[in-house]
């Protein structure tokens, strides 16, 4: 796998030493590539891409992401205003909770975000509240076991998310009852989804639940498009993927009898390979089997390999020729927080920089601040030029909102 030095032309290392480590980096035209590489897949459909914002949610980048085109789903009334402060209209963003308040609920149609509802007490509350005057979208459960790990499959039958597609008459009687208009029907099946059958799948229980629903104007498809993260990984096959999909998607337009928009929720693929954390090397420290590495950060910082057992790729960026060695590199925390296990690297010294790749998603937004612990800055480069998108924390930032009791 590359092991790049520069991006756009900017040496990393210098990006290091100007701003420090722990420090998260951005390539914005990567970023761009991966919006464009999806228009152009799915060019053949009325598609609206919804980056999903809990990937990746610094203001820069959300603002980057409105400039190529693509809107927002969120998770939460936080994510969407970041989404507003960043440009995105309420019309162009998809609020997705999942067992939030009614009263974040009744928030979020006051701001005029499309909701996607997702349990069939919060139908019920939505048609007793709001009756026929706010159209939603309505999140399905297809019960579908996809990504290969449960921690990240989330349309299988015992997933937290969804109403079960075996709910579909409750749905249907509650939609009857309180008039209720419906203009999306969505699902997500999980992440690290590469095979096309899997997003037909999905799809065939999209089609089949849509045609009890005369006036959609969308159908979701949710994301989860896999990208590699080690050299043996295979990635989702956009081309073929936007092929396959919108083929089946315009048959199923035919048979409904009018054109509705598709709409994606890619996260991790829009933004996972444009990330770097770089780090630096704090010590070497031999034992009689193992070289460990460690460095200034850890699962505070980047949560997904502990959380996840998830692979990033890592690689000495001060030594990047001669003898190789296994090291493997942890962290500062006082927990187990291996970032990366016996991984050949170039011989690693003390105060040499680190990198690890593909840190884009899911990387600051799970940042911590354990063992009081400051969260990174972060560096976003666009046009050959970096820029701080957000200011490395300070102790102060620890101590903001919190009053210690005068004893």
């Amino acid at each position: 796998m590359l092991k790049p030095t520069h991006i756009q032309g900017v040496a990393i290392e210098a990006l290091a030493q100007e701003f420090g480590t722990p420090l998260y980096l951005y390539d914005g035209e990567k970023i761009v590539h991966q919006i464009q590489t999806l228009q152009t897949a799915f060019a053949a459909v009325p598609l609206r891409i919804k980056y999903a914002t809990k990937a990746l949610s610094s203001l820069s980048v959300l603002s980057l992401i409105r400039k190529a085109g693509a809107e927002l789903d969120a998770v939460s009334l936080e994510e969407v205003k970041l989404g507003l402060l960043a440009g995105s209209s309420p019309a162009e963003i998809m609020y997705t909770p999942s067992g939030v308040s009614f009263a974040e609920i009744q928030e979020a149609v006051q701001i005029g975000v499309m909701v996607n509802v997702d349990s069939l007490p919060l139908l019920e509350k939505f048609g007793q509240t709001y009756g026929s005057t706010v159209p939603i979208c309505i999140r399905l459960n297809p019960h579908i076991l996809a990504g290969g790990n449960l921690k990240i499959s989330v349309g299988h039958k015992e997933s937290k998310f969804g109403i079960s597609i075996e709910q579909l008459p409750q749905i249907l009687e509650l939609v009857q009852r309180y008039q209720i208009p419906v203009a999306g029907l969505h699902i997500h099946t999980g992440s690290d989804i590469y095979d096309a059958a899997v997003f037909l799948k999905g799809g065939k229980v999209l089609f089949e639940a849509a045609m009890q629903f005369p006036d959609l104007r969308f159908l979701d498809f949710g994301g989860g498009f896999k990208v590699a993260y080690s050299p043996e990984d295979t990635a989702t096959d956009i081309p073929e993927l936007g092929r396959i999909v919108s083929a089946a998607f315009l048959e199923f337009c035919e048979k409904y009898g009018r054109a509705l928009e598709l709409w994606i929720e890619p996260g991790k693929y829009l933004v996972s390979e444009a990330g770097y954390l770089i780090v630096q090397t704090t010590v070497v420290k031999e034992t009689p089997t193992l070289h460990f590495v460690g460095v200034d950060s850890g699962l505070n910082h980047l949560i997904r390999p502990m959380m996840y057992d998830a692979y990033h790729d890592i690689y000495n960026l001060s030594n990047r020729e001669g003898a190789t060695a296994p090291y493997t590199v942890v962290g500062y925390i006082c927990e187990t927080d291996t970032l990366a296990a016996h991984r050949q690297l170039h011989t690693v010294k003390e105060g040499d920089f680190l990198v690890l790749k593909n840190a884009g998603a899911y990387g600051f937004t799970m940042a911590s601040n354990y063992n009081a612990r400051l969260r990174p800055a972060e560096v976003l480069v666009w046009e050959g030029k970096a820029h701080l998108i957000r200011k490395r924390e300070q102790f102060e930032d620890l101590l903001r909102n919190q009053e210690m009791i005068q004893w």
